[in-house]
């Protein structure tokens, strides 16, 4: 879409990031779901998945038009970040209850 203005481009760019974040707390809650499934610490860190979504996003940014380079950064410190934030909620899962007095 050509834009008539920077005011224009900037709402459109507004409304875009809207968009992102919604979408990145949806992935989040999905994320915080997941920990539940895993049995251990690898399986929550699971480089093996990260790799593969690494894969897949950067071919998307490709058949995109969007730097793969910096599509793989984004996802990499998106994920780092949920992975830190599921590690939190699968050792709330698994850690025994603890009793006061």
């Amino acid at each position: 879409m050509q834009c008539s203005s920077l005011d224009e481009v900037r709402s459109h760019i507004d409304n875009i990031d809207d968009q992102i974040i919604a979408l990145i707390g949806e992935r989040g809650q999905y994320v915080m779901q997941a920990s539940a499934f895993k049995k251990d610490e690898e399986g929550v860190r699971d480089t093996n998945r990260v790799e593969q979504v690494i894969a897949k996003v950067r071919g998307k940014a490709e058949r995109c038009s969007a730097d793969p380079d910096m599509v793989e950064a984004i996802y990499r410190e998106m994920i780092s970040r949920f992975v830190i934030m599921e590690m939190h909620k699968f050792h709330d899962h698994t850690s025994p209850a603890t009793t006061e007095g």
